[in-house]
């Protein structure tokens, strides 16, 4: 293991980040004028090209696993100094975004003073270089006594439908997570995140004339209609569980009784409780045969679960703890918005979310990332990090 103490490590990574605002920023445009939405293979196995490239030039280790109907996998891992401690430390961040190709020949990077512009320029486009920076600062404080990895994800946007499987592979052992999800406005770091899941409902009925033969037909847009009034009753502002039916298809004509009819159903809750009563409810629902001769089915399309407050506690404290070391204060804060960091607690580990640099008005064309924050924050996560090897060397 390593010589140092605890106290020059973490002088040396935060004086080397602090000289990487520039470095930082470069990074970043790379980045963020490459389109990489979701659906767009090529696009974010070209971000894993980018971020490989830049651990290959620092000589930090990373394993690239292909996928054939998503984007590749990207594992960048920091050895520890010594078999003994065990409970390596993960980093997280996607690369998709929600622009479809095309979003940077339109409006690629601009910066306007301290504020940078662009497709997924905060989320999470800057977190992704948080991440690799934290990584190459630490490489330079020394060995430690644990492991830290760093997983580059492709899918979140759309619900990580491929992506779970390797998170809860990576997390498998950890001692800490910190996703890299952009700060929130106020600066904050995000202690508790809502879970929430996505379905597809379908109703069958039976076609028949709606003036010569109505009483023939079944009709599943009646059946829909209904399931959705139940559906929309389950949202309780109180508990902070919502349903919300957003799309609807269904019919053939005007003056058919309609045979088919589908529905797109979004649900969010606080906790894992909520949840498992929330499908409970759903699936009665959906059961119910609302007008006779017609049929329902649900099947999930995506699924997020909650970060819980206790699962992040410890570790922000620590956060918060380097935070105030290096000059600016942060709190806590809770956002009905989804991420993979509940999957990551959802197993027990400690998780922290909204590390990322602070950002804004993320999914619309006036997304922006607060480029001064890029540093300071890169420097939390790594003395956080070291702070946590200090506890096991001691």
């Amino acid at each position: 293991m390593s010589e140092m103490t605890h106290d020059t490590r973490l002088a040396l990574a935060d004086d080397w980040l602090a000289a990487q605002r520039a470095a930082m920023e470069t990074c970043l445009e790379t980045l963020v004028n490459i389109d990489s939405n979701s659906y767009d293979k090529a696009g974010t196995d070209a971000v894993a090209d980018a971020i490989a490239g830049w651990c290959e030039a620092d000589g930090i280790a990373f394993e690239r696993t292909p996928r054939e109907n998503a984007g590749d996998i990207l594992e960048a891992r920091l050895p520890a100094a010594t078999d003994g401690a065990g409970g390596h430390v993960l980093l997280m961040g996607h690369r998709d975004t929600v622009f479809p190709r095309g979003t940077v020949a339109e409006r690629g990077y601009t910066r306007q003073g301290d504020l940078a512009y662009g497709p997924g320029v905060a989320d999470m486009k800057a977190g992704l270089v948080l991440n690799l920076f934290v990584l190459r600062a630490l490489k330079r404080a020394g060995g430690l006594p644990f492991a830290v990895h760093a997983l580059f994800t492709a899918d979140e946007e759309i619900g990580s439908l491929d992506g779970t499987a390797f998170i809860r592979a990576a997390a498998e052992g950890a001692r800490a997570v910190f996703n890299a999800e952009p700060g929130r406005i106020s600066g904050n770091v995000v202690t508790a995140r809502k879970g929430g899941a996505a379905f597809r409902l379908e109703v069958s009925g039976r076609a028949a004339h709606s003036g010569v033969s109505h009483q023939d037909g079944a009709s599943a847009i009646e059946a829909l209609a209904r399931k959705i009034v139940k559906l929309h009753a389950l949202t309780d502002y109180a508990s902070g569980v919502t349903t919300n039916v957003g799309v609807i298809e269904g019919g053939v004509s005007r003056n058919t009784v309609a045979p088919a009819a589908s529905a797109q159903l979004d649900t969010r809750f606080v906790d894992n409780a909520q949840r498992e009563a929330l499908f409970q409810a759903i699936a009665a629902i959906v059961a119910e045969e609302e007008v006779p001769g017609t049929r329902a089915t649900l099947t999930q399309t995506s699924g997020f679960l909650p970060l819980e407050p206790e699962m992040s506690a410890a570790l922000f404290a620590r956060y918060q703890v380097q935070a105030a070391r290096l000059g600016f204060a942060v709190e806590g804060e809770f956002t009905g918005g989804c991420s993979d960091a509940g999957t990551t607690a959802s197993l027990g580990v400690p998780t922290l979310c909204g590390t990322g640099p602070v950002g804004a008005k993320m999914h619309t064309d006036e997304e922006y990332c607060r480029l001064e924050t890029c540093v300071p924050r890169a420097q939390a996560v790594a003395a956080t990090i070291l702070d946590l090897a200090a506890e096991v060397e001691r």
